[in-house]
């Protein structure tokens, strides 16, 4: 098949070649969670996770970059296609958690996870047909936690209201590295924005790779402004403003236009998890989004 190429992801780091050893679970399994509106540093926060334990995957792409045909599938060691949205786990453990690189920095095709098609490979968005693009590169990774979800039917009461956006949680990853479309990095969540996108609430949850160099020194909020000073500022300023130059207005944030912290963020990764299991067990209505 013309432009296809074949990418192996392990560990969070992608290898060509050799395919490693894909453990799996003969069945989905769940985890209690703890309350989130008892979230402290010393709680324990359980997740529900279902399907692959140890992600060794590779990114199947079919079709060439920048077109309407392109599509970068997920499949396991046997070549059969699984979701990065459902299948890949949410958390490892110690506050850290999967991500998935959509859109790498200093990029600006708009890339997402098709949430509409089966097996929810990552293609670029359009609009009237057309692919879409982000008027200038995004600064940092970007992309979603798997497992989880934004119920558009909640109302936020700690956010004016706003009901979610119907997607998985989005990620902005402020290390140095450039990551690739497709994937897998383990990152620890430090900071939080509550964008309000047309009237729906679309979290950003801030985030750095446990690669980066200055992962050990980055931990909460506080760390983020001492050790990459001026980022959150500038990640809220991209998001309010990068629908601008179209000539649509400019995004909302709540929570006083401000971050939030590591355990509100972990209070968000929390609930939009509950909201995703519920989803899967088919609990809320799934209306066009893909469940495989």
């Amino acid at each position: 098949m013309a432009g296809m190429r074949v990418i192996t992801v392990a560990g969070g780091a992608l290898h060509h070649g050799k395919n490693p050893s894909l453990s799996l679970l003969k069945r989905p399994f769940t985890i209690r969670r703890a309350s989130p509106l008892h979230l402290n540093r010393a709680s324990k926060r359980l997740f529900t996770c279902r399907a692959l334990y140890k992600p060794e995957v590779q990114i199947k792409e079919e079709g060439q970059p920048e077109t309407l045909d392109y599509r970068a599938f997920f499949v396991d060691n046997s070549g059969k296609k699984i979701s990065p949205w459902h299948d890949i786990p949410l958390h490892l453990g110690d506050d850290i958690f999967n991500f998935i690189v959509e859109i790498p920095k200093e990029t600006s095709a708009k890339m997402e996870v098709a949430t509409d098609e089966p097996f929810t490979p990552i293609k670029q968005d359009t609009k009237k047909g057309k692919l879409r693009y982000y008027p200038y590169n995004i600064n940092w990774n970007y992309g979603l936690l798997p497992q989880t979800w934004e119920d558009p039917s909640l109302a936020n009461s700690e956010v004016e209201g706003a009901l979610g956006d119907n997607d998985p949680v989005d990620v902005v990853e402020i290390g140095e590295s450039r990551g690739k479309i497709g994937q897998i990095l383990k990152i620890k969540p430090v900071a939080a924005l509550a964008m309000i996108d047309e009237g729906e609430l679309d979290w950003k949850i801030v985030a750095i790779s446990l690669n980066d160099p200055r992962a050990s020194l980055v931990h909460d909020i506080g760390d983020v402004e001492k050790h990459f000073p001026g980022t959150l500022t500038a990640i809220r300023d991209w998001f309010r403003d990068y629908k601008i130059p179209d000539g649509k207005p400019a995004n909302k944030f709540g929570l006083g236009n401000k971050a939030a912290n590591k355990d509100y963020a972990l209070k968000v990764i929390t609930e939009t998890n509950d909201s995703w299991a519920k989803l899967v067990k088919r609990s809320v209505p799934s209306g066009v989004l893909s469940l495989v």
